[in-house]
């Protein structure tokens, strides 16, 4: 029964009579001991009443093997170092569930792996409630209403988001621009204020795309970038998403690469192998070069003092 309340956003004691072949009395019991259990079933008064779940709709109990609870478990807790997260307190529950009801000696072997396995992210401080917002858009289909703050300054949008995903401890919503008529990336550290917006519909055709629709950058200029490297730099590099398919290994293990970026997003590419010293050397474009000299100087100038 609980299957089936849940599947229906409303129903009668007459329609499960009917589906289960038992009288309205016997339903009208097993509903008032479901919600003595704690499943959030509410009656609906007046002409076409009826009843239904709240909003918080319960999931009919699920078996788990050891192993598919604790690979639940160690999952959830890849969440862990997130600054803030767009599931609300939902995943600190489910974690709380889960362990509650393993087995003690189950308990045990998690207990030992406490803060020996850890899936760390960058702290990034960023608003729990915008990416809660963001995340409802989705689910439910709607516009919403932003403030964005950018590098020109501050303003208002309308957003149709079309996913949320994280890199690098930061969320990012690509989404089609209203005022840019557009797909745009937003940062949502970068988002002040997030509404659900009524009165704008959604497009059909950007609720059919996904993550793996994201626009990449093929129609903005173009430079290519050229990188020469050790072999520490090409171990360093190789396991780098953005750069490691392009690297060629040498002979004597030194490596070398060329791609294509975006002219954009130059001084992105040349921060991220910074870190890196001397183990990589940019080469091209020009401006890349001069660039890491800018940084070099400007180091040499901050210790200097």
């Amino acid at each position: 029964m609980i299957m089936r309340i849940n599947a229906k956003p409303h129903f009668t004691v007459r329609e499960l009579a009917d589906e289960f072949g038992l009288s309205t009395r016997t339903i009208t019991r097993d509903l008032l001991e479901l919600s003595e259990l704690g499943v959030p079933v509410y009656a609906i008064q007046g002409r076409g009443g009826g009843f239904r779940l709240l909003q918080e709709r319960l999931l009919p109990p699920i078996s788990f093997t050891e192993g598919e609870a604790i690979s639940m478990f160690f999952a959830c807790q890849t969440m862990d170092y997130f600054s803030a997260l767009p599931f609300g307190e939902g995943a600190d529950s489910a974690l709380h569930k889960f362990y509650h009801y393993l087995p003690a000696d189950v308990k045990e072997q998690i207990d030992r792996l406490k803060n020996r396995i850890m899936f760390w992210n960058p702290y990034r401080s960023m608003s729990a409630e915008i990416l809660q917002t963001l995340l409802k858009a989705l689910m439910i289909g709607r516009v919403v209403n932003i403030a964005y703050k950018s590098s020109s300054g501050v303003s208002e949008r309308n957003i149709q988001p079309i996913g949320l995903y994280a890199s690098s401890g930061y969320w990012y919503c690509p989404a089609y621009c209203f005022n840019k008529e557009d797909i745009r990336q937003f940062r949502a550290d970068r988002i002040l204020s997030a509404a659900l917006n009524e009165t704008i519909p959604c497009r059909a055709d950007i609720s059919q795309k996904t993550l793996l629709d994201k626009p990449a950058k093929d129609d903005q200029e173009q430079t290519t970038l050229e990188l020469e490297m050790t072999g520490k730099g090409r171990w360093l590099l190789e396991s780098n998403p953005r750069f490691g398919p392009f690297i060629m290994q040498n002979e004597d293990g030194s490596g070398a690469l060329t791609m294509q970026i975006a002219a954009e997003d130059m001084r992105f590419y040349v921060d991220s192998i910074w870190q890196f010293g001397d183990e990589i050397k940019v080469v091209a474009p020009a401006e890349a070069t001069v660039y890491i000299q800018q940084k070099i100087e400007a180091m040499r100038i901050l210790y200097l003092r």
